[in-house]
């Protein structure tokens, strides 16, 4: 194993060398999971800068980081995103940079993107029914996000995941079609538990979960489920199909099979909160160390490495309960 004398542990023992970056919380899509529909979002100023979002990743990568994962909202709304991925890319050490993205400015940005250095994408899809997927995105195209997937494919991006969130009465009929999709394109899947964060209107999370242990049954109706001990250092457990070899599905269960005994994960939002734990609210303002102290990487260094023993050892969702964290999830970082 490789030894870093730098490395992130926490209070558990546990290494973080995993960094999830929100580079907006703006996005084109208002998906009924993430926002609310009339959002306001944040003033300009508020908000981390390009090259402190650069700081940042820096630090993370010289303290033993080596998959950076950047979010939004929507990234590639961000001005200069592509520019950004490029500086990231290119840092000794980093073994993996991936972007997280709804697929509608893809069209224009996979191959941008790819040569930038950008090493995988997670694309969101719901829904294949365009009426559904408008429904779900309350503004989305399902034609140019599907256009979109096919051109990250062209660019040379492989291994790319789909992320579908399943809401029962929603989308929840669709699971095989949306295997099949991916099998079609040799695309991974990933289906995903909605997670309790801000406080929605728009449907009951109670009534509406559905837990991976009720996908994985359906799907065991049509498909020859293998587990697999495969990991993308996330959250996803992974399952091959027997009958479509170049596809894993993946199922990722904040509720029903929570991750965080094994979590090596911490989050940034756009304002510079360095969040410890997606669940709770133990965060460390890196946006005020920066700002205090233009140019100390030293002092970021140290305030990044103090944060690791404020990182709790689990969250505590409840299906149908309260809602405990208000922030949204274009607020966390998808």
């Amino acid at each position: 194993m490789e030894k870093n004398p730098q490395a992130l542990i926490d209070g558990f023992n546990r290494k973080v060398d995993y960094l999830r970056m929100s580079v907006t919380d703006r996005c084109d899509f208002r998906c009924v999971y993430c926002m609310a529909e009339d959002m306001q979002f944040l003033p300009r100023q508020q908000i981390l800068s390009l090259e402190e979002l650069y700081q940042v990743a820096e630090r993370f990568v010289a303290l033993g980081t080596r998959k950076i994962r950047l979010t939004g909202g929507e990234p590639l709304v961000r001005q200069g995103i592509v520019e950004l991925c490029g500086r990231i890319a290119a840092l000794p050490g980093l073994r993996e940079l991936c972007l997280t993205s709804n697929g509608s400015q893809l069209g224009r940005l996979a191959q941008p993107l790819f040569d930038a250095g950008v090493s995988r994408l997670n694309i969101s899809l719901d829904s294949l029914d365009p009426e559904h997927f408008r429904a779900l995105t309350r503004t989305g195209d399902l034609a140019q996000v599907i256009a979109g997937i096919d051109a990250a494919r062209a660019a040379g991006f492989r291994r790319t995941k789909l992320n579908a969130v399943v809401l029962k009465g929603r989308n929840d009929h669709e699971i095989v079609d949306l295997v099949r999709f991916a099998i079609d394109r040799e695309l991974d899947i990933s289906f995903i538990e909605e997670m309790p964060l801000g406080v929605i209107s728009e449907h009951e999370r109670g009534e509406s979960f559905c837990s991976s242990d009720d996908v994985r049954a359906r799907l065991a109706e049509h498909f020859t489920l293998v587990e697999s001990a495969e990991s993308s250092q996330g959250p996803a457990r992974y399952w091959r199909l027997a009958e479509a070899p170049n596809t894993r599905v993946g199922f990722i269960s904040p509720h029903s099979h929570n991750f965080c005994a094994t979590c090596n994960r911490v989050r940034l939002t756009v304002e510079g909160r360095l969040l410890l734990c997606l669940g709770n609210e133990h965060s460390v303002d890196l946006k005020q160390v920066m700002r205090q102290r233009p140019g100390d990487s030293a002092r970021l260094e140290k305030a990044i490495r103090d944060a690791m023993q404020l990182k709790p050892y689990r969250h505590h969702f409840e299906v149908g309960g309260e809602v405990q964290i208000l922030r949204f999830m274009n607020m966390t970082g998808g």
